[in-house]
């Protein structure tokens, strides 16, 4: 078996192995990637060659070709690039990995990227691991590859990209006023092996000196507690508008009827104010990362 140029294995048989399938239920991500297929076809037929010999010089299997130009198959960046040089397209569907850029991640990943993208205020309340905008690219791997039934690891490494491009959050400017609360148990779980969750601390460490950033800790030892119901978020956006989310309630869907948005709000409002303050919270990460 062999590992062609996106890092796709084929075996001998010249089958190439799935991954990087278009999700069928993500109708506007689907048309984007058929739309791309059809121009790759019509570039490989204006230059006159058969999809063998396209797949020949690109190091690609002939189905992998068919895939890619039947919508079916969602081409990689080096894909792109490797057709326009072969196809002499002259930058023309190298262009087009921007069109492809986010149609690479999960739709439902998509949406909440564009939402986080456009907030003025994120709050947000983790209980069972670290916060997706605050976690390392080897913590996001870990999480991933625990999940059961277990994703491929063309998935993992998907969802991974996904998350870690999320993280462009905190270098928007003008930035957003983002506030995130850990519960106590998510900084002692050595999720990934003692290397990763220190590697993990420390990033959180490191957020946290950024001036529109406080991160709380949540003690296991209170006597009250405001979050027992499970994980919950809140984006505010500049027109004053906002979505919020909480684990459990309201179908765990999304929400911005203002009824339902209140609940939540408040329930984050009560959360922070039981945690220890940003001070107390980066002197108890520091505490335990010294622990190790």
């Amino acid at each position: 078996m062999s590992v062609v140029g996106d890092g796709t294995e084929r075996g001998d048989a010249g089958v190439d192995e799935p991954g990087w399938e278009v999700d069928p239920d993500d109708e506007p991500g689907a048309a984007v990637v058929a739309a791309v297929g059809r121009q790759i076809k019509a570039w490989r037929e204006a230059a006159g060659m058969r999809a063998a010999e396209f797949g020949t010089a690109m190091g690609y299997s002939e189905d992998l070709i068919y895939k890619v130009e039947g919508g079916r198959r969602i081409p990689r960046p080096e894909f792109m690039d490797g057709a326009d040089v072969v196809l002499g397209a002259a930058g023309k569907l190298a262009a087009m990995k921007t069109d492809i850029a986010e149609v690479r991640y999960p739709k439902k990943i998509r949406e909440l990227a564009k939402l986080e993208a456009a907030a003025v205020e994120l709050s947000a309340y983790g209980s069972h691991n670290i916060h997706g905008l605050l976690q390392t690219e080897e913590y996001a791997r870990a999480l991933f590859g625990m999940r059961r039934p277990a994703y491929s690891q063309d998935e993992v490494e998907r969802l991974v990209a996904a998350r870690v491009a999320r993280q462009s959050v905190f270098s928007r400017s003008p930035a957003p006023e983002l506030s995130f609360v850990q519960e106590e148990v998510t900084l002692r779980r050595h999720l990934g092996g003692r290397m990763v969750w220190r590697r993990q601390l420390e990033r959180l460490l490191e957020v946290s000196e950024l001036r529109h950033v406080e991160i709380q800790v949540m003690p296991t030892s209170r006597d009250e507690h405001a979050g027992m119901g499970g994980e919950m978020q809140v984006l505010k956006f500049k027109d004053g508008s906002a979505v919020g989310r909480s684990e459990g309630d309201f179908g765990s869907r999304p929400v911005s009827d203002p009824k339902y948005l209140r609940i939540i709000e408040l329930r984050c409002g009560i959360i922070r104010a039981q945690a220890l303050n940003p001070g107390e919270s980066r002197a108890f990460i520091e505490q335990v990362l010294g622990e190790t």
